[in-house]
């Protein structure tokens, strides 16, 4: 068997302890680092995140496999800043103040590690500024904001007020989403994007990066 092929298939059944020892392997026999995220790690977080779209499998699945695919990271991540290969980008992820739900938050994080993206997790109740600021600091390119009681979707508001208002409107996008927030919602509160679940919001961020 194809090395990258089965080290995608043992991410796929949340094989931890035989991603490293593949990802391991195939570094140690000279394989492209990069090579092995992509069309290894990454094609295989792909698969499960289709599955999971599809309801052919459930989240235990996908924190499996997460936990997979960052058993294979451990040991790339040290050869990436080595040789200073990019990331696909950095998205803040959080969600919003006032609200403690985080799974699906979780979730679109692990989705965006998965396809290679740097994620700077702030935890739930975040304020407002906590997010301008961590873009700030991260050199973001997006904000992803998250929301599961409709009390607290006002937040979301301020975060793109609060952007505007520091001169980064534009330059830093925003993606939201949650149980009772919609498009409408998005466009209303002028953010960029709107995921209805974790595998649209990261094909949403991929499409904000390519702008």
């Amino acid at each position: 068997m194809d090395a990258l092929v089965e080290l995608r298939e043992s991410l796929e059944r949340g094989e931890h302890e035989r991603v490293s020892l593949l990802t391991r392997d195939g570094v140690d026999q000279g394989m492209d680092p990069e090579e092995v995220l992509s069309k290894g790690l990454i094609a295989g977080m792909n698969v499960i995140g289709e599955k999971y779209r599809k309801h052919e499998i459930f989240l235990p699945d996908v924190l499996l496999a997460a936990k997979a695919m960052y058993a294979g990271m451990d040991v790339l991540k040290p050869l990436f800043l080595k040789e200073g290969i990019p990331t696909s980008g950095t998205v803040v992820m959080g969600t919003v103040h006032g609200d403690l739900h985080d799974i699906g938050k979780n979730l679109v994080s692990i989705m965006l590690k998965g396809a290679g993206f740097d994620v700077i997790d702030l935890g739930n109740n975040v304020p407002a500024e906590q997010f301008i600021q961590a873009a700030s600091k991260n050199n973001a390119a997006v904000i992803g904001m998250s929301a599961l009681l409709t009390t607290t979707m006002p937040a979301m508001r301020r975060v793109v007020e609060l952007l505007n208002e520091h001169g980064l409107g534009g330059k830093v996008r925003t993606i939201v989403g949650g149980a009772p927030v919609s498009a409408e919602f998005a466009k209303e509160i002028g953010a960029d994007a709107y995921g209805y679940d974790s595998t649209a919001a990261v094909a949403r961020i991929k499409d904000l990066m390519e702008k």
